[in-house]
């Protein structure tokens, strides 16, 4: 079996690196064996430890943070994999929107632009049609959406997309896609996309 925990001393912090395909089983079994090295290397330092290359759920994280700092009292830390890309969506999570990473895009997105980011997105402008904005949380667009928008990419469905229009043709959240037809867009302006218990994204 490859080894699926790397363990790697820094100046500023010890980084706990595990591989994307291992199992939560797998990782606190590992992790458990790994305690005594990880002692050896702190014995009075406080130095924070990151965990790095998979993208976790909040509960798994719980698990590998209880596992840690019943050994050692530091801080531990997610640093979760900065690539976005639709390949790379593959692992859902839900966490708070209130405490999400947010970027601020200053300018309208021309057609064939696109943006990614694994947090919320905030656009100062227009987002073209054959545009892109992808996120991990939500996404909102102080000016018109008549491009593609997929929020909540990496599997969450409390992620809501908002604009000063909506006029897309296609929206996502989650891994729900929403076609939107033009007669949806005669009456009036939409502002606000979510999804509903029914597991719809409804435009409001």
């Amino acid at each position: 079996m490859k080894n699926i925990i790397s363990i790697q001393t820094k100046k500023d912090s010890v980084n706990i690196k595990i591989e994307e395909d291992a199992t939560q089983k797998q990782i606190l079994q590992e992790l458990k064996k790994k305690i005594t090295e990880l002692k050896k290397l702190y014995k009075e330092d406080t130095t924070p430890i990151f965990i790095t290359g998979k993208v976790f759920k909040n509960e798994e994280m719980e698990q590998i943070q209880t596992l840690i700092q019943k050994a050692i009292p530091v801080e531990v830390k997610f640093d979760s994999p900065k690539i976005l890309g639709l390949h790379g969506i593959k692992k859902s999570f839900s966490k708070e929107i209130a405490t999400s990473e947010t970027k601020i895009h200053r300018g309208s997105l021309r057609s064939g632009q696109k943006i990614e980011f694994e947090g919320s997105l905030v656009i100062l402008g227009d987002v073209n049609s054959g545009a892109e904005v992808l996120a991990g949380e939500n996404i909102v667009v102080l000016g018109i959406l008549r491009g593609m928008a997929h929020a909540g990419a990496k599997g969450n469905k409390e992620a809501i997309i908002a604009a000063a229009s909506i006029e897309s043709a296609q929206i996502r959240i989650a891994n729900i896609v929403k076609e939107i037809e033009k007669s949806e867009l005669e009456d009036e302006i939409r502002t606000c996309a979510y999804v509903n218990e029914k597991s719809e994204v409804v435009l409001e």
